[in-house]
């Protein structure tokens, strides 16, 4: 399975971006697809995730600000980043993984599957 992402860039502090991943093939199992993001110099960091069944999860410096969403017909999962802080500044990874389970679901060492990465600034 390769993935795709897009929509980075540069916005404002209090803007807001879509990111957007397709996946190459359809996922079986009970899949997740899931945005991470990392800084130079630090680890990968799990910001959000969305299980087949629809269920997300959002990392606690998101939550309330940014939505992910899933179209399994589009094999896409999308990211929707409103009220950016200078510290959402980071390259945006998207992920999937078919057999994931719930306690492994923010574990990047986890996930089969990476996009390529988007930057996404944010300024101040």
């Amino acid at each position: 399975v390769q993935l795709q992402a897009s929509g980075g860039g540069l916005v404002q502090t209090g803007g807001s971006l879509r990111l957007s991943c397709v996946a190459s093939e359809r996922l079986s199992g009970n899949y997740v697809m899931a945005w991470f993001r990392q800084t130079p110099g630090k680890e990968r960091e799990f910001v959000a995730a969305v299980r087949r069944g629809g269920s997300t999860h959002y990392a606690a410096s998101v939550k309330g600000r940014f939505t992910i969403s899933r179209d399994g017909a589009k094999n896409t999962v999308d990211l929707q980043m409103n009220s950016l802080k200078p510290e959402d500044t980071a390259v945006y990874y998207c992920a999937a993984d078919s057999r994931l389970i719930l306690s492994s679901i923010s574990q990047p060492d986890q996930y089969d599957y990476w996009g390529q990465g988007t930057q996404v600034t944010v300024s101040s």
